[in-house]
């Protein structure tokens, strides 16, 4: 028994000398999730400099995508509001008859816990809507 208390005392002060432990990812269902690490892969946009591919990272915000922190923010606040905002546009959902160019935009990786493989154009009202409710992650594809 007294073996077995110095364990318990030696194991504590080696996990206080070893400092605080990083924050826990946690998903809506709580159980542990890594974090939020995607990649964007643009092309066709009609600027060079956004044509590229970039790496974002949340929690803590880290990555080399232009607005890491307002893309961030941004899928919190999808998050928060229990909303997915990689799901494609419904088959059955009527899309206006408009074109925003030809950009695309590739996301890979996992968000919120699930892992995310997305595809993004401007091709109708339904995808540029669905493209721009991920400004500043999307740019805007308007250069």
């Amino acid at each position: 028994m007294l073996r077995l208390a110095a364990f318990a005392v030696t194991s504590a002060l080696a996990a206080a000398a070893a400092g605080p432990l990083p924050p826990l990812t946690v998903p809506l269902g709580g159980l542990l999730a890594p974090p939020d690490r995607l990649t964007i892969a643009m092309a066709d946009t009609g600027n060079r400099q956004l044509d590229r591919e970039y790496r974002l990272e949340c929690d803590p915000v880290g990555g080399d995508h232009p607005q890491a922190a307002g893309a961030c923010a941004r899928l919190d606040q999808l998050a928060k509001e229990r909303r997915d905002p990689f799901a494609p546009v419904s088959k059955r959902q009527l899309c206006g008859m408009q074109h925003g160019g030809p950009a695309t935009a590739r996301i890979t990786g996992t968000w919120n816990g699930r892992k995310v493989d997305a595809t993004f154009r401007r091709t109708n009202g339904c995808e540029i809507s669905r493209w721009d409710e991920l400004e500043p992650l999307l740019p805007s594809g308007r250069s």
